[in-house]
């Protein structure tokens, strides 16, 4: 599993000219069973997505897709961390870390 940590190198109001692709980028991957949480940091100063992938390359070649890297208006980093304990809700999780691994 990974988690991916989106900074916005502009101001709010500039990465927002480019929400629309990428929440269909999003949405792509969602689709794809890649991408599993999203959502905008508080206060807005990124985003933060949980992911499964077989590895981090694989995710950073999604990141050179999305709206917000190719306008420069974010970076992203990639942290791999092994699932141990979730929830129960949140079981599937642990699966999904066990395929990609």
């Amino acid at each position: 599993m990974f988690v991916m940590l989106a900074r916005y190198k502009v101001p709010a109001e500039e990465v927002d000219r480019h929400l629309d692709g990428h929440r269909a980028w999003i949405m792509r991957h969602v689709e794809a069973g890649r991408f599993h949480v999203t959502g905008r940091e508080v206060p807005l100063v990124g985003g933060i997505i949980i992911a499964s992938a077989d590895s981090v390359e694989e995710l950073r070649d999604a990141i050179t897709e999305d709206p917000f890297y190719t306008s420069g208006s974010a970076e992203y980093e990639i942290r791999e961390f092994d699932v141990v304990r979730t929830t129960p809700e949140l079981e599937g999780l642990k699966a999904l870390n066990r395929a990609a691994g």
